[in-house]
C-alpha cells in the first residue's frame, strides 16, 4: 500500500462526478429518514451500486447495504458511510430542506432532517464507488461499500455484523470513513488520538410506593432519590477517571408520573437517564460501575427506599485510527490537497459506532486486525463563515451551526467535491497498486 495520489490531476474524471453526486446529495437531504426507517434510502444508495457493477446485498441489520467489487489479488477495504438522519424540524431556509415527517416514539408525527451531514457523506462515497468501479485499472483487490442504519442510536453496526455482515461479504483489512463538521469547507482534519470519545448510555430505575403529597414520610419518593443520583454523579464520576480520559457526564433526561399526573401524587417511578463520554474504554467502565454504586446508594439512604434497576442501553468505542494506516491516509490527502487544506484535528466529545467496524471494538463486536481510518471534513461554505456573527475566527467558529442544529447546512459544491476526492483517493491509497 502506498500514498499514490499526487495533486489535483491524480484524479481525473473526478469532476465529471459532481453533478450526480449533488442529485443524489439534494434528493436525500429532501427526504431524510430516521434510524432504523431508512428503506428509501437504502434503495436509492444500493441501486446506484448496483448500476455500477457492485454484488449488492440489501436488508442487512435492518436497512443496511453492503456491496462488493473483486479485482484481483489485494486488501480488502471498505468505504463506509451512514444512512440515517435526526428527529429535527430543518430551519436552514435552503430550497432543498426537508419538510419530512416520521412517526415519533408515541406514534405522533415528528419532523426530519439530516442535520448531521449523513446524506453528504452518502453522496461523496457513492460518487468515490462510481470513480473507482471505472477504473479498475488504476487499483487491484476488494472494494467494499457499507451504508449503515441506526448510527445516531449506535444500533446500526451492531445489528449489522450480528446478521453476519463479514460473513456475507469479504471481511475488510481496512475501514475507511469520514465525517462532516462546521470548518472550511475544501479542507480536511485528521487527528494523532482519537477523533472521538466513547459513550456509554445509562438508564437508572427508582420504583417505590406512591401516595398523597401531605404524608411523604410514609412513602418512597423515586423523583427525590433520582435528583439526587443526578446531583452527585458528575462529583463521583470525576473522581474515579483522569484528566486526560476528558470525562463528560451529562445527567440528560428525568421523568417521573403518568401523562396527567396529578400534583398532589408522589409519582411512584423516576427514571433517570445518563450520557457519558471519555476517550478510554477503562474510564467508561469505571463510571459505569460508579454510577451503579451511586445510585444504590442514594436509594438505600432514603427513608423508604425505592428498588433500583440499572442498565446500559447503549455503547461505542473510542474512534482511533490505526496510527500506520491513518498516517498513510493523511500523507495521501496532503499530497492530493496540499498541506494548506489538511489540518490537525484536537478530537471529540461526540461519539459514533464506528470502532465496532474495526479492531478498534473488537472487545464489543469487532475484528482483531481490521484497521479502522476517519477523518474529518470541513462543511462551512464562505457565504455560511461570512454571515457568522463575531468579529473573529474564533468568535465566528462558537457561533457556526454545528451538527445536530436545525440550521446545519454543509456547502454542497465545496463539501462534496472534496469529500469525494479525499475518499476516492484515501480507497486508491490503500488498496493495492495495479499490476
Amino acid at each position: 500500500m502506498t500514498d499514490r495520489p499526487r495533486g489535483p490531476d491524480a484524479l481525473p474524471g473526478l469532476d465529471a462526478l459532481l453533478l450526480p453526486a449533488t442529485e443524489l446529495y439534494l434528493d436525500l437531504h429532501r427526504h431524510p429518514e430516521l434510524s432504523g426507517a431508512e428503506r428509501r434510502t437504502a434503495a436509492r444508495f444500493a441501486d446506484w451500486l448496483a448500476s455500477d457493477g457492485y454484488r449488492v446485498l440489501r436488508g442487512v441489520g435492518g436497512h443496511g447495504v453492503a456491496a462488493e467489487l473483486r479485482n484481483g489479488d489485494g486488501p480488502a477495504v471498505l468505504l463506509r458511510a451512514e444512512l440515517d438522519a435526526l428527529p429535527l424540524a430543518e430551519a436552514t431556509g435552503a430550497p432543498y430542506a426537508s419538510t419530512a415527517t416520521a412517526p415519533g416514539p408515541d406514534g405522533g408525527p415528528v419532523p426530519v432532517m439530516h442535520a448531521c451531514g449523513h446524506d453528504a457523506h452518502l453522496a461523496c462515497t457513492a460518487a468515490a464507488a462510481r470513480w473507482l468501479a471505472a477504473r479498475r485499472d488504476r487499483w487491484r483487490g476488494t472494494l467494499l461499500v457499507v451504508g449503515q442504519p441506526a448510527e445516531e442510536t449506535l444500533s446500526g453496526a451492531r445489528a449489522m455484523l450480528e446478521d453476519g455482515l463479514y460473513d456475507r461479504i469479504t471481511a475488510p483489512d481496512e475501514v475507511l470513513a469520514q465525517h462532516t463538521a462546521p470548518f472550511p469547507a475544501g479542507m480536511v482534519a485528521h487527528a494523532d488520538g482519537p477523533v472521538m470519545a466513547g459513550s456509554t448510555t445509562l438508564r437508572i430505575t427508582f420504583e417505590g410506593a406512591g401516595g398523597h403529597v401531605a404524608t411523604p414520610h410514609l412513602v418512597a419518593n423515586p423523583l427525590l432519590t433520582a435528583a439526587a443520583t443526578a446531583l452527585r454523579l458528575p462529583t463521583e464520576a470525576a473522581a474515579v477517571t483522569a484528566p486526560a480520559d476528558r470525562l463528560v457526564l451529562v445527567p440528560s433526561a428525568l421523568r417521573t408520573g403518568d401523562p396527567g399526573h396529578a400534583g398532589n401524587v408522589i409519582a411512584t417511578r423516576a427514571v433517570l437517564d445518563v450520557a457519558v463520554r471519555a476517550c478510554s474504554e477503562s474510564a467508561l467502565d469505571s463510571v459505569t460501575s460508579a454510577a451503579e454504586a451511586v445510585a444504590r446508594a442514594e436509594a438505600a439512604a432514603a427513608p423508604v427506599p425505592p428498588e433500583v434497576t440499572f442498565a446500559v442501553t447503549a455503547r461505542s468505542g473510542t474512534t482511533v485510527p490505526d496510527p500506520v494506516a491513518g498516517a498513510a491516509v493523511r500523507a495521501t490527502h496532503r499530497a492530493l490537497f496540499g498541506a494548506a487544506r489538511v489540518t490537525d484535528w484536537p478530537g471529540s466529545a461526540a461519539t459514533e459506532d464506528f470502532p465496532l467496524l474495526t479492531g478498534a471494538g473488537a472487545h464489543l463486536h469487532g475484528r482483531p486486525g481490521v484497521r479502522g481510518v476517519y477523518w474529518m471534513l470541513g462543511s462551512t461554505g464562505p457565504a455560511q463563515w461570512a454571515a457568522a456573527p463575531g468579529s473573529g475566527a474564533g468568535e465566528k467558529f462558537g457561533r457556526l451551526p454545528a451538527n445536530h442544529s436545525p440550521r446545519f447546512l454543509p456547502s454542497v459544491r465545496l463539501t462534496l467535491s472534496t469529500g469525494t476526492a479525499a475518499m476516492t483517493a484515501a480507497a486508491l491509497a490503500r488498496l493495492a497498486p495495479p499490476t
